[in-house]
């Protein structure tokens, strides 16, 4: 199938479109569209946010009549189903749209496919696949939850070159830049949860929360804490933030926190040396039944090592400082013991990009057999 180079011009403002609703689509997927005829482009509109117009309603109503006999190119298969809103095949259909160019099928149970055949059924050409590898990326998440029922899972760390994210007296602040800092804000704004583990609640309290301009909504803070021992005082339980606590071990803690009105969530839990701990796929499970597409791990090297070995992550954020931290303190993973190199997690370098003085290395670990 082919499409001319004025089509991938207009898919690839279409896919910047559907970027501008990085932040603010959750649980939707981010969507954009462009309305074209005569290779002169009409109209644009991208999702904002759930609940309001799909990205082709909003062209469809900036292009007006103009839209008769034109193509719409689409970054996901239009919805064939009512919703929080009308479905956008009866929209397009009777705006008169002669042509629907999508890149992506939806995954979704009630669009995927339904979509375009209601379309081609009423007599439009559609047509799609155009850049559709940008746009599953752009929607990792959306289709991991929709496909998998998982959301999509990102370790981020910050370490110095010799592979220690803090000293030995816990002393972390702070060990990368502030531009390295400033970026890691978008990564948390474009998350629908940060999670972290209950050590990392006690030896840092931190905040867990978006802090700066370029989101609202902020994401849900997620501690996994097996007994429910978080101290009702700790920054991530702010009242004013949304939290979970995750545990596997019932009894009058996690009563506690109920009655404090902190919302808590028991799962199975799952042997860790002589302890216990939630099982972590069920917790992920859970996390994408309650509409989560991303979710951010700021975790210590335990958490975020048993994450890796069960295969649950998709992609790490390393950052790292031009610093020497010495011996003592924690790594950034702890997998293993191993017995040969061979053994090893092996990564795939997906972007190296430089921050001040430190680099960000985003990986994808490479699945095992």
């Amino acid at each position: 199938m082919k499409f001319s180079g004025f089509d991938h011009e207009c898919m690839a403002l279409a896919l910047r479109l559907a970027e501008k609703g990085l932040y603010t689509t959750h649980p939707n997927p981010r969507v954009g569209c462009v309305i074209a005829d005569s290779e002169k482009v009409l109209a644009t509109g991208w999702h904002r946010i759930a609940g309001e117009d799909h990205a082709e309603i909003v062209a469809l109503k900036k292009a007006g009549p103009l839209a008769v006999g034109a193509t719409a190119y689409v970054t996901l298969e239009p919805c064939a189903h009512q919703g929080r809103t009308p479905a956008c095949t009866t929209a397009l259909m009777e705006a008169g749209i002669a042509r629907i160019i999508f890149a992506a099928e939806d995954p979704y149970p009630e669009v995927n496919g339904k979509g375009k055949a209601q379309l081609r059924s009423a007599g439009l050409s559609v047509q799609g696949g155009l850049m559709e590898s940008q746009a599953r990326t752009l929607n990792a998440g959306y289709f991991k939850r929709i496909i998998d029922g998982l959301p999509w899972v990102r370790i981020k760390s910050a370490q110095s070159l010799d592979g220690r994210t803090a000293l030995a007296n816990g002393d972390s602040q702070w060990i990368t830049s502030e531009q390295s800092r400033a970026d890691v804000q978008h990564w948390r704004a474009r998350s629908d949860a940060i999670l972290t583990g209950i050590g990392t609640v006690v030896a840092d309290d931190p905040r867990l929360t978006v802090r700066s301009g370029v989101v609202k909504r902020q994401p849900l803070r997620v501690v996994v804490d097996s007994r429910f021992r978080i101290n009702p005082d700790s920054q991530v339980l702010d009242p004013k933030q949304d939290a979970l606590i995750v545990g596997c071990v019932p009894g009058r803690a996690m009563d506690r926190l109920a009655e404090q009105g902190v919302e808590c969530l028991l799962v199975a839990g799952q042997q860790e040396g002589q302890a216990m701990r939630p099982d972590l796929e069920l917790t992920l499970k859970a996390l994408a039944g309650r509409g989560i597409n991303e979710v951010q791990v700021e975790a210590g090297a335990t958490l975020c090592g048993a994450l890796l070995s069960e295969d649950l992550v998709d992609e790490i954020l390393l950052y790292q400082a031009p610093k020497l931290l010495g011996i003592d303190g924690p790594p950034a993973f702890s997998i293993g013991p191993l017995e040969s190199v061979e053994q090893g997690m092996h990564l795939e370098l997906r972007e190296a990009v430089r921050f001040g003085p430190d680099f960000r290395f985003r990986l994808t670990p490479k699945k095992r057999a």
